[in-house]
């Protein structure tokens, strides 16, 4: 009883809002040594990773991860910044109030003055474009044997950030010393890749946020909770290695005494269902929707069992299919089975869905 009442006075060290990088956190070692490694490296062959998975999936936790990682590294600049926005100007300004940063400019007689960061050089001429004033700054900060990481979180198609993404491509071919960490979803992803002129971006490297390992889960919840082994394993399995989820039923098993009850199963879920669940379904199609539908009616997981449940073809129905792999929502590794990747999402689906249509 004395360990339960002192554990119930301590800060919640799970977290249910998003962006918010919560006290117990799963990190994601061997994808995070890989991007340090490729950006640290003598001659770097990599300088943009993009980090994509479903909503709650854990891509602003590890972002946070591998920006304190360079924030520590004594020769790095990280640029922190939203998508929204004139990108270029917020990189500008963002490096341009650095105090020590801003005296390398001025020794290089960069006038940043137009872009109202007070850097104007006396008698040096007033620099108005953004991108080549960026790319002054770049020039300068590598003769410093400084290299720059800027970090974008939730990337969406737009045109700041396609003026962004043209000009990054050039500093790039430029040979300067930046480096892009961003994250997305998989279709603003691609919406971006499939601009014109941006092809450098097909050939970056993609981190696709997987399910975390249920041993992990397990072991975190027996040592934070103070529960035995069996416990925390039921509690993992429900997760699904789904990030939010483990943050969620953490959570709110640490409100309820450490206790896991049926009660606590109603909270998470219903949490789930209304930040993560209804928002995913808002943004699927018709069709996909459709095809979601059979998925999760079909109670041995047989993709020809939910091919029958809907009347469709294979031709009809696998590219929604792998739509819906792609979006992070279905299983895509074992040949004739079809599954959802969310825990109790077969559940939302088949209840959603039937009262939309019946």
């Amino acid at each position: 009883m004395e360990k339960r009442e002192s554990l119930a006075i301590k800060m919640n060290p799970y977290s249910i809002m998003f962006g918010k990088e919560p006290i117990r956190n799963i990190r994601r070692e061997k994808q995070l040594r890989q991007v340090t490694d490729d950006y640290t490296a003598p001659e770097p062959m990599i300088q943009v990773y993009m980090i994509t998975g479903v909503r709650g999936s854990g891509k602003t936790v590890f972002l946070s991860d591998a920006t304190a990682f360079f924030k520590r590294q004594e020769d790095w600049i990280v640029v922190s910044i939203s998508s929204d926005g004139d990108i270029l100007d917020k990189i500008i300004s963002a490096l341009a109030a650095e105090k020590t940063l801003a005296r390398v400019f001025q020794n290089a007689s960069i006038n940043l003055s137009f872009f109202g960061v007070g850097l104007e050089v006396s008698g040096a001429p007033k620099i108005s474009n953004p991108e080549i004033a960026l790319k002054k700054m770049l020039e300068s900060l590598k003769r410093q044997n400084k290299r720059v990481l800027i970090a974008i979180d939730e990337i969406i198609k737009s045109k700041e950030m396609v003026t962004f993404a043209s000009a990054f491509q050039l500093y790039i071919r430029d040979d300067l010393p930046v480096y892009l960490l961003m994250t997305g979803l998989s279709e603003n992803i691609e919406e971006l890749q499939n601009v014109k002129n941006l092809t450098f971006l097909y050939r970056a490297p993609k981190l696709v946020m997987e399910p975390l390992q249920i041993q992990q889960i397990q072991c975190d919840y027996k040592e934070t909770l103070g529960i035995d082994s069996g416990a925390a394993l039921e509690m993992a399995r429900e997760t699904k290695g789904y990030p939010y989820a483990f943050q969620l039923i953490g959570y709110f098993t640490w409100k309820n005494q450490c206790q896991y009850t049926e009660a606590v199963r109603k909270d998470w879920k219903a949490r789930l269902y209304d930040y993560v669940y209804d928002i995913i379904w808002e943004r699927l199609s018709q069709k996909d929707r459709f095809v979601a539908y059979g998925i999760a009616k079909a109670q041995n997981h047989r993709t020809a069992e939910a091919r029958e449940i809907l009347g469709l073809s294979k031709d009809e129905f696998n590219p929604y299919r792998k739509r819906l792999i792609k979006k992070g929502l279905v299983k895509g590794d074992s040949w004739g089975i079809v599954s959802f990747t969310l825990p109790y999402f077969d559940e939302f689906v088949r209840r959603t869905y039937e009262e939309e249509h019946y």
